[in-house]
């Protein structure tokens, strides 16, 4: 109900404060924009500080803690900021952190192994990530792409089958079997082995598109401030992992 003091009308639905106030604990397209950029520059950063670390040759005994480290607490901090969005805001930057330091690890040996010019492979990388980004992107935003019903649930049920094949692969070469896991080498130049990691690619790149649809959606339903920083979050983890296959894929191209 409006009040007869016109000062406090400020504060009644509908005034030009109310209206900012209201946006102000709501999620916006510049506020995830922000948050996007922010993990995004954490994580690159890290990624180069982890990179320079371990190209002296007197650091490189911290290449597998910090491997270690970065997919174990990543893995940690992405499973706390699935059940409990609210700690985004404080658990996508750590995340970012962790996950960038692990890349940059992660990078130069694989860059090490393809041996000279293997370096060029990594920036491919890097620059064919954004470049299937930004094509992906201008696809939602033109419409070009909408994921409707169908789409939704092929792209979910790739992705978990992908994680699916991981866990198994992981697990089977803990006790010696290395068939699947031997599909997921970086040098493993084969043309199962080529194709799988190009669909895998293709499902990531797909994946970004859910993540578009959830910013846009949020952002629609004025859902809580945190979700900025959550769809930051899983836009952030969409391109780990899409970087990952992208340079594994160029990887095993170049070893053939």
């Amino acid at each position: 109900m409006r009040t007869a003091n016109p000062a406090l009308n400020a504060f009644q639905p509908g005034s030009t404060a109310y209206e900012v106030a209201a946006r102000s604990s709501t999620m916006t397209l510049n506020g995830t924009v922000t948050a996007s950029g922010v993990l995004l520059s954490l994580c690159a950063g890290a990624g180069l500080a982890s990179w320079m670390l371990v190209t002296n040759p007197a650091n490189q005994g911290l290449a597998i803690p910090i491997l270690l480290g970065g997919m174990l607490g990543g893995l940690v901090l992405a499973l706390i900021t699935v059940f409990k969005p609210t700690a985004a805001p404080f658990t996508g930057p750590l995340y970012a952190l962790l996950k960038g330091a692990f890349l940059g690890v992660l990078s130069f040996v694989v860059a090490q192994r393809l041996g000279p010019g293997g370096e060029v492979v990594v920036f491919q990388a890097i620059g064919l990530t954004f470049g299937i980004f930004a094509a992906v992107l201008l696809a939602y935003v033109t419409r070009v792409v909408r994921p409707g019903r169908v789409f939704r649930a092929c792209i979910i049920s790739a992705t978990a089958g992908i994680m699916i094949f991981y866990v198994v692969a992981l697990l089977l070469s803990l006790f010696g079997v290395y068939g699947m896991a031997s599909l997921l080498s970086f040098e493993n130049a084969s043309m199962l082995s080529i194709g799988l990691s190009l669909f895998v690619v293709v499902i990531a790149s797909m994946n970004l598109v859910l993540d578009f649809e959830l910013i846009e959606t949020g952002v629609e339903r004025g859902m809580p401030k945190h979700m900025e920083w959550y769809g930051a979050f899983a836009l952030l983890v969409t391109l780990v992992w899409l970087y990952i296959e992208v340079l594994r894929l160029l990887a095993k191209l170049r070893s053939r």
